[in-house]
């Protein structure tokens, strides 16, 4: 009777990432197929085979059905910087994080899906919005990091600049990524060249901005 009791929860938990997942990827088939404005949190309700309520019970509003995943990778990101070992600098965790992540872009399915995802941002208003909105709020989790690190005031830039500094490299590799595969690049090639251009933009935070793009006489 204890085991049965103890393997219930762990049941339950299945069973909710489960609907939670079949949920997120029915939404992202419908918005693929005819955008994300046009797409109701009813109709994604319907062809998961669940109730609307069942769908606000996972996803607060429509446009997180789209952006969980890059919710997670961002919160994953932030905890890379936390959880890193001591003696490695911020900078450092945060650029080992950015290019594990980059290998998974040799695969030609995940291109394909990243292209899909671009046309449905760039068709959405709303999207790129909320895009701003989370890139806004783990940019500010990342600054409270950084600043109770190195004890820093309420009101101190450093922090904050740090940490929009390397998040501006991440979106800027996002935006990136984006356009190469919308352009036809694949596989290995895609993987590869993403990974240059995230050495060499943390390369230029790790040397300054002193010697950088300095204007001709």
């Amino acid at each position: 009777m204890l085991s049965g009791v103890s393997a219930e929860p762990g049941l339950r938990e299945r069973k909710k990432r489960q609907t939670r997942e079949l949920i997120a990827e029915t939404a992202r088939r419908l918005f693929a197929e005819r955008g994300f404005d046009p797409v109701t949190v009813a109709e994604v309700a319907r062809a998961a085979d669940v109730s609307e309520g069942t769908v606000f019970n996972y996803f607060s509003t429509k446009e997180d059905l789209f952006y969980s995943g890059m919710e997670a990778f961002e919160a994953q990101l932030v905890d890379a910087v936390r959880e890193r070992p001591s003696g490695e600098s911020v900078l450092s965790a945060f650029r080992r994080f950015v290019l594990d992540g980059s290998k998974r872009l040799a695969a030609d399915d995940v291109a394909e899906v990243i292209a899909g995802s671009a046309r449905v941002v760039g068709a959405s208003p709303a999207l790129q919005a909320r895009e701003r909105e989370i890139v806004a709020r783990y940019t500010d989790a990342l600054a409270a990091l950084i600043a109770d690190e190195v004890e820093a005031g309420e009101q101190d830039v450093e922090p904050r600049a740090a940490a929009a500094a390397l998040m501006g490299v991440q979106r800027a590799l996002v935006e990136h990524v984006r356009a190469q595969v919308l352009g036809g690049l694949r596989g290995p090639k895609l993987a590869t060249g993403v990974r240059s251009q995230a050495r060499g933009a943390f390369t230029r935070l790790e040397t300054g901005l002193g010697d950088y793009a300095i204007k001709a006489r």
